[in-house]
């Protein structure tokens, strides 16, 4: 299993905005992966209620990871897109 651990970069956490921004770029990718606090238990990355669920708070961290074979790079831009806080889905996701 692949996995990134990073954290949370948007200053008000995985909540509205940035969570969908993050649904919609794991939706993208076409791999499956999960999201879960790093003490948590894991989430379907896909699902915007299991994301929002998470709770998850500015700066804490968290843990993506997939089973997929090709998932190295999908979970490298998703890491990249969570640590930075963007604010628009890269060209690249």
């Amino acid at each position: 299993m692949a996995e990134r651990r990073v954290n949370i970069g948007w200053a008000e956490g995985l909540h509205a905005r940035p969570a969908s921004i993050f649904v919609r770029a794991a939706t993208a990718s076409g791999i499956p992966m999960t999201i879960s606090k790093a003490d948590g238990n894991p989430v379907n990355a896909a699902s915007i209620l299991a994301v929002l669920g998470l709770g998850a708070q500015g700066g804490e961290e968290i843990v993506l990871a997939s089973e997929a074979d090709d998932s190295e790079a999908a979970l490298d831009r998703l890491a990249k897109l969570v640590a930075e806080g963007l604010e628009e889905l890269p060209e690249t996701v």
